[in-house]
């Protein structure tokens, strides 16, 4: 028993574990992002059985359905491996932390704010809390503030992203340097060649988001998950960066984006132009030309619409495919 979390003696025998993965008690570093319209509980639940730690995303829920599809996770048999991500961005953000911990949940992914705010809630409820970074600054926060690991992620990621633009190459080595907790890799991440360059560069887990969005047990628009699988290495586009940055498939609200901010549009015109529920539009109700298709530059390794379990069992072929060619080699 780790920071409260059971952990499955049977699930510590495979080559690929870590010190975080048996923390977890989980098979396979790896962890299904908790992404906005597209992580409910049968993503969560399906990643959790393949072997990973499944997240449901509270970003795009109100506290009651937070609450529905966190029970809906506790009936089945991997319970234990699945927990929350929540936006500290989010205006009732107290509300849904709430909703977490009376519905016992053990392992919180939080991003979007400073971590030390609401650290403490987590750490007396026996919570396992990570935190998504995209500096060394403030993976060295999240650390003091009193988190059990960092997320970091590239600014390759789909979504809301640092504005610094660190790419994870870079970005993931510097946070295995600056902490001694342990660092989640994330951010362009879709095949099994990645995850062990992660785990090289000293990651003890990664966070993959994009590649679980084009799944069948996702619950995002198949036109949205057909517009991830049509995707190649120049589809996607970082924007509206007054406001804050975020990578989208390019359509024709990005690409006005886009040219709004090369023309050094304000942040409020930024806003204005963003208008309300541009997420919701693209990814859950599938407007592909006006909606927000938010998706990682990891799309362009994305051929296929597959289910979670054979996304893991791809990941665990190509990452051991990549050792066994590195020891050819050496």
């Amino acid at each position: 028993m780790r920071h409260g979390i059971l952990v499955n003696a049977s699930s510590l025998t495979n080559s690929m574990q870590t010190r975080l993965s048996q923390q977890l008690g989980i098979k396979y570093p790896i962890v299904q992002a908790g992404m906005v319209w597209t992580s409910g509980w049968k993503l969560a639940v399906a990643a959790a059985r393949a072997g990973a730690l499944g997240l449901i995303g509270a970003g795009s829920m109100k506290p009651d359905l937070l609450r529905e599809h966190i029970r809906n996770a506790k009936a089945t048999e991997v319970a234990e491996a699945i927990g929350v991500n929540i936006p500290f961005s989010r205006g009732d953000v107290e509300a849904l932390i709430q909703v977490t911990l009376e519905e016992g949940i053990k392992i919180v992914f939080t991003s979007a704010g400073n971590p030390k705010i609401h650290a403490q809630k987590f750490k007396d409820a026996g919570c396992f809390l990570a935190h998504v970074i995209a500096s060394v600054k403030h993976a060295v926060k999240a650390q003091e503030a009193g988190c059990d690991a960092v997320v970091a992620e590239g600014f390759e990621a789909g979504g809301h992203n640092g504005i610094d633009e660190i790419t994870t190459l870079c970005l993931v080595p510097q946070v295995v340097d600056a902490v001694k907790i342990p660092v989640i890799a994330a951010g362009g991440i879709a095949d099994g060649r990645q995850v062990l360059a992660a785990l090289a560069l000293g990651a003890e887990a990664v966070q993959i988001g994009t590649r679980f969005a084009a799944t069948v047990e996702a619950s995002c628009h198949p036109s949205y998950k057909q517009a991830v699988m049509e995707s190649d290495d120049n589809s996607t586009v970082l924007v509206l960066k007054k406001v804050a940055p975020v990578r989208v498939k390019k359509n024709r609200f990005a690409l006005e984006a886009f040219e709004a901010q090369l023309h050094g549009a304000t942040k409020e015109q930024e806003l204005e132009l963003l208008g309300r529920k541009r997420e919701m539009q693209g990814i859950f109700e599938g407007n592909l030309e006006e909606g927000e298709l938010e998706m990682g530059q990891s799309s362009g390794l994305v051929k296929e619409i597959l289910t979670a379990q054979q996304v893991m069992d791809k990941l665990i072929a190509e990452y051991h495919g990549a050792e066994r060619r590195l020891k050819q080699i050496s």
